[in-house]
């Protein structure tokens, strides 16, 4: 008969993503949601959640030495993602008091500020899950 062990603390530590490999898969996601978000032709609910849940999901997946990444990551992806947004499709950007011939810096610009809350949940999510991880982190 099999005994069951738990694993330990290194062995679980083995399968954590790299600081580079969380990024990627948050950006990946969050391009993903971003395209479903477009289909009918402006950003909305969909792009602020799928955005939350990437910044706030990333310090559970990386390993306990690339923590400092993922806090950093929310402000940087938001804003590139928004960039993105304001190359490809701007007419999804809409925003009050802004010009119909505004470039896309002043439609991320406008943007960023639209979606403030969103980036300040998606942040202290995302420091919150820091500071699990450092809470809970095993004694080296």
């Amino acid at each position: 008969m099999s005994s069951m062990t738990a694993r330990s603390p290194v062995a679980m530590a083995r399968r954590d993503l790299s600081a580079q490999g969380a990024v990627v898969l948050a950006s990946g996601s969050l391009a993903a949601v971003t395209a479903l978000d477009l289909i009918d032709g402006r950003l909305g609910f969909l792009f602020s959640l799928g955005f939350v849940l990437a910044v706030a999901t990333a310090p559970m997946s990386v390993d306990i030495r690339s923590l400092i990444t993922t806090g950093v990551m929310p402000p940087v992806l938001l804003i590139g993602a928004l960039f993105a947004v304001a190359m490809v499709a701007p007419e999804a950007i809409v925003v009050d008091g802004l010009p119909a011939g505004a470039g896309a810096f002043a439609h991320t610009v406008a943007a960023t500020i639209d979606h403030g809350v969103t980036l300040v949940v998606g942040h202290v999510l995302a420091l919150a899950g820091i500071g699990i991880r450092v809470v809970t982190a095993p004694a080296a």
